[in-house]
């Protein structure tokens, strides 16, 4: 029986640690930190939006970058670094910046969204995680537009290609009709496309409760705390991990999810990975009597904020700062996601209370993940680089990389989703 080690325990880790269990292989997960799903995973904007996946970059994308830059609350910023890699990956994501990888792109996220939807149910039934236990709701998703033109654009696009699919076009008063907490807001909407089925969950608390599920599956070996420095290698193959406390961690094959982290460990196994940390913040505040939250999830078009509701609090998740692994917690992009909550929805939640939260999204320029070999040593597997979609596509990202790790095809096309 193959013995695997999952490096990682947010979201990617555990659904993959779950996934090659669930296929009779033995498991280990070792993960830095004491307690599993700390970073990325820990507060992110809670959304299952298994359509809605088109990646950030697209041809209109740099010209919206410079506007953005030079609006105050505008939802990006960029540092630059004295690093050829933050350099190379811009360079990269400029390149991908054209309607046909786009294109491309988004239809293979749409068919991986579709697959991830269904993983996560067969997930969820079979390691008996109560909706109650992990927030889950399928309100569906309204995403609004604030400008005409682009709202036109996106309607006449969803007339050609819908045809009986779950998303609808909707005017100003319908969105408003669907989702009265609108009615406060003091953006003009021009419209929204509202998709339904999906969902909103904790992935906090998802993670929590899939560690316990895990702990007591009977192909699980346990967690291990410990900082990963590399592999021990043998005849083109790993061995073993190597630890901050010296100690060896022996295994048949090593799977890598550690989000942002791996891209130092793959160093030491002799591949680059095109990975870049997109810095995001969410709040989290309370709902209390009196507060009219919104039911459905939304998502602000232009300003790229989300806002769901998930049990007693009222996410909202945004921002894209490319400023490298700066952790700190910025008080004026706070501030302007404070200025933009308390405008699109004033009587939704206690903003005073909100907790602040930042986590790096480990992005590939194109955004698509990378999944399946490394290609270095020949057990060493990737499953990284999802960006702002991480919750939404690690159940199917798990389920391809342990069929993998079996021996076996991926249920989905893999191609765009490799490495180069």
């Amino acid at each position: 029986m193959k013995h695997c080690v999952v490096i990682g325990g947010g979201v990617v880790g555990l659904t993959t640690a779950w996934a090659l269990a669930e296929r009779g292989m033995q498991v280990t997960v070792v993960e830095r930190e004491p307690a599993v799903a700390t970073g990325a995973s820990r507060a992110n904007g809670g959304q299952l939006s298994y359509r809605y996946v088109s990646p950030l970059a697209d041809e209109g994308v740099p010209l919206k970058a410079l506007r953005w830059l030079l609006d105050p609350d505008g939802p990006l910023r960029f540092k630059p670094e004295a690093s050829a890699h933050q350099w190379q990956w811009m360079w990269a994501f400029l390149r991908a910046c054209r309607s046909s990888i786009n294109r491309r792109t988004t239809a293979r996220l749409l068919e991986l969204g579709a697959y991830s939807q269904q993983s996560f149910g067969a997930l969820a039934e079979a390691a008996r995680l109560a909706p109650e236990e992990i927030e889950l709701r399928s309100p569906g998703k309204l995403v609004v537009y604030r400008k005409p033109a682009e709202f036109e654009r996106t309607a006449a696009r969803l007339r050609k290609v819908a045809q009986g699919g779950p998303e609808r076009a909707l005017s100003h008063d319908e969105c408003v009709a669907l989702e009265p907490a609108l009615e406060s807001t003091e953006a003009t909407l021009a419209g929204g496309i509202f998709t339904e089925g999906e969902a909103v969950a904790d992935c906090y608390k998802l993670c929590v409760q899939l560690a316990d599920r895990l702990t007591a599956h009977g192909n699980f070996r346990g967690f291990v705390q410990a900082d990963v420095l590399g592999f021990v290698e043998r005849g083109g193959a790993a061995v073993a991990l190597k630890t901050h406390t010296g100690d060896e961690i022996p295994a048949d094959e090593f799977i890598v999810a550690a989000g942002l982290q791996s891209r130092a460990l793959m160093r030491t196994a002799g591949l680059s990975l095109p990975l870049y940390p997109l810095k995001g913040y969410s709040l989290t505040a309370p709902i209390d009597a009196g507060h009219k939250p919104p039911v459905v999830s939304v998502t602000d078009f232009e300003k790229k904020i989300l806002y769901a509701r998930i049990g007693g609090d009222l996410r909202v998740a945004a921002i894209v700062d490319l400023v490298g692994e700066d952790m700190s917690l910025n008080p004026e992009r706070i501030a302007s996601l404070q200025r933009a909550c308390r405008a699109t929805f004033p009587q939704a939640a206690d903003y005073d209370r909100a907790a602040v939260w930042t986590g790096l999204r480990p992005a590939t320029p194109t955004g698509a993940p990378i999944l399946g070999a490394a290609n270095t040593l020949r057990n060493l597997w990737l499953n990284v680089g999802h960006g702002a979609l991480g919750f939404t596509f690690s159940f199917g990202c798990a389920n391809i990389v342990a069929e993998l790790v079996a021996g076996r095809s991926s249920p989905v096309a893999l191609d765009g989703l490799q490495l180069a």
